[in-house]
């Protein structure tokens, strides 16, 4: 089963998606991801869209895949040139990984900082075993626990 969500951030803006349950039996892996200017054709824009295992203190443009709570980004390039308009790149890319946990999705105008982006995500749903929840909840408690010590 896929579940779908979308939504509209503005620059700087975090969004709080829920996910988790109370045994951590269902688990999540990202299937598609994508985003859109609030006012495309219209404005020129470069956001960064990213989404997360856990909840960020700042929210920025700079990607790291060092960073082991990062799940997915989507950097979108666009030029309000109508000639040019349908070659604006975007570049998504995300993780195989599967959670079952809370996500969160951040948002950066990097070009003109002010400017806020549709975001779509699709999560494949997948049932897990008891001991494949556990290991799920531990790897996110350690990653969280981590975090917080840099």
């Amino acid at each position: 089963m896929i579940k779908t969500f979308k939504g509209l951030l503005q620059d700087d803006e975090q969004n709080h998606i829920r996910l988790s349950t109370t045994d951590g039996k269902m688990g999540y892996r990202i299937t598609k991801f994508t985003g859109i200017p609030y006012a495309p054709l219209t404005l020129d824009q470069e956001n960064v869209l990213k989404i997360y295992k856990t909840k960020q203190s700042t929210v920025d443009g700079v990607v790291d895949f060092g960073d082991d709570s990062l799940l997915a980004v989507c950097c979108i390039k666009y030029n309000d040139d109508a000639a040019a308009s349908f070659g604006n790149p975007q570049h998504v890319i995300f993780d195989q990984e599967i959670f079952n946990q809370d996500i969160y999705i951040t948002h950066e105008d990097v070009h003109a900082g002010s400017r806020g982006c549709n975001y779509y995500i699709e999560l494949e749903q997948i049932k897990l075993t008891e001991q494949e929840a556990l290991v799920a909840i531990v790897k996110d408690l350690r990653e969280e626990r981590d975090g917080a010590q840099i």
